[in-house]
């Protein structure tokens, strides 16, 4: 069971009752807290979505969450199934009858803040203090700064960083290939093909194609009109034509092989590949592939304009929010932070072996004995949060799939900047 440092505070107060409702709401305090003047407690109903996946595991956390406030109110949490992928688009539906409380992927958060459907945690800080014995301050210095800036709009905190594990990186048979061989795409693709093996990556996904963009300094920027703003086809530390040989130069090896989105397990149990680029979702695969071989590390190095760089990825976390509409914020926020906490992401990472975003977990001897977590912790020193608008995706992946099929070549630069070009247009149209 989780644990936290005993407080005394008496929750009867105004101003705790002011606290623990939702920001523009107003209502008897009595349900915000202990009942004024009377030392009745109060009934608390919150509702709290999470994957079905982990059902079981987040009833545990509810209630031992509601064992720890009993003192304070009579807490009544209903949980309920709502997957971190769809999350948004559920709560946009709705976001009045959405959960006090729930979990998403980190790139929903720009839509999510537009729309107002997260309440501010910096808000929620006297209540973390009170209630909780941390400040907010104390829960962004507990986890990864990149989760922190993902679960962050215009310098606010919108919600509390839960998982660090939704990044790629690259897995390989260590009886093929050495820990020298793995260093750069060129050493790797070059073992791999004298030992009669494939190397495998997603190039029509602008999940992954974007790395060597952001790699050589170009940016995703989702605008307010849901459009995206992209400098591909332009210069940054190398021009977006560079970039595009680069990719070509990597594809064209007869080691490489393109596998489209979501084909990497199936290739990878196929046994013909000695290594591939992935994340922690194959590790199963990849260990019974690899055998006694099984290992991973952070992504190669590439060449760009005769210049070896390291080649960046998208550091993609899970975020858990409190519904601006809670009629009682402060207990939801209560909720995120015990959900989301050093014991949570310790249980999390026990039960699920789901990467911890919090500090003290991800450094602790257990996950760096995880093969898969460690290489993502490795690679997320090299992590970009990506931001983009509904249009980047299809451009993108139509982009990545005219380098994985060879329909350019490295020389026809006239050729890459007109792709580039119409993928930027694409990109940057406004969302319907």
């Amino acid at each position: 069971m989780m644990k936290r440092k005993a407080i005394s505070i008496l929750m009867c107060t105004a101003m705790a009752a002011t606290l623990f409702t939702g920001c523009g709401n107003t209502k008897d305090e009595g349900t915000s807290g202990t009942k004024a003047n009377s030392g009745e407690k109060s009934k608390v109903d919150l509702v709290m979505w999470g994957a079905e996946e982990d059902q079981s595991m987040l009833q545990e956390m509810i209630d031992s969450f509601e064992k720890e406030y009993a003192q304070y109110a009579d807490i009544n949490v209903t949980l309920g199934v709502e997957s971190e992928s769809t999350a948004k688009d559920t709560v946009l539906t709705d976001a009045e009858a959405a959960a006090d409380v729930y979990a998403f992927a980190s790139d929903q958060l720009p839509d999510l803040v537009k729309a107002g459907a997260l309440q501010s945690i910096d808000e929620m800080d006297e209540v973390l203090q009170k209630y909780a014995d941390k400040s907010v301050d104390d829960v962004k210095k507990a986890n990864m700064e990149g989760s922190v800036e993902a679960a962050t709009s215009d310098g606010t905190l919108y919600a509390f960083p839960m998982t660090a594990d939704n990044g790629y990186f690259l897995y390989y048979d260590s009886s093929v290939l050495s820990e020298e061989d793995v260093a750069s795409w060129d050493s790797l693709l070059t073992a791999a093909d004298a030992a009669g093996k494939k190397v495998a990556m997603t190039l029509a996904s602008g999940w992954y194609d974007a790395s060597f963009f952001y790699s050589a300094g170009f940016t995703t920027e989702q605008n307010d009109d849901g459009s995206t703003k992209i400098d591909w086809n332009k210069s940054a530390d190398y021009t977006g034509v560079e970039v595009a040989q680069a990719m070509l130069n990597i594809a064209s090896q007869p080691a490489f092989m393109a596998v489209a989105d979501g084909d990497a397990s199936n290739q990878i149990a196929s046994g013909q590949l000695c290594a591939a680029v992935s994340g922690t979702w194959d590790a199963t695969v990849a260990q019974q592939a690899f055998g006694d071989g099984y290992a991973a590390t952070k992504l190669p190095t590439f060449k760009i304009a005769n210049d070896e760089i390291q080649q960046k990825s998208v550091a993609g976390y899970k975020l858990v929010g409190v519904n601006s509409h809670s009629e009682n914020a402060g207990w939801a926020a209560l909720l995120a932070d015990w959900i989301t906490n050093e014991d949570a992401q310790k249980i999390r990472f026990e039960e699920r072996e789901i990467g911890p975003s919090n500090l003290a977990v991800s450094e602790s001897k257990e996950v760096a004995d995880n093969v898969a977590i460690s290489a993502l912790a490795a690679q997320n020193e090299f992590g970009v949060n990506q931001s983009a608008g509904q249009n980047f995706w299809d451009p993108a992946k139509t982009f990545g799939e005219i380098i994985a099929k060879g329909q350019l070549k490295a020389d026809d630069t006239a050729g890459i900047q007109k792709a580039l070009d119409t993928l930027v247009d694409g990109a940057s149209a406004p969302a319907e």
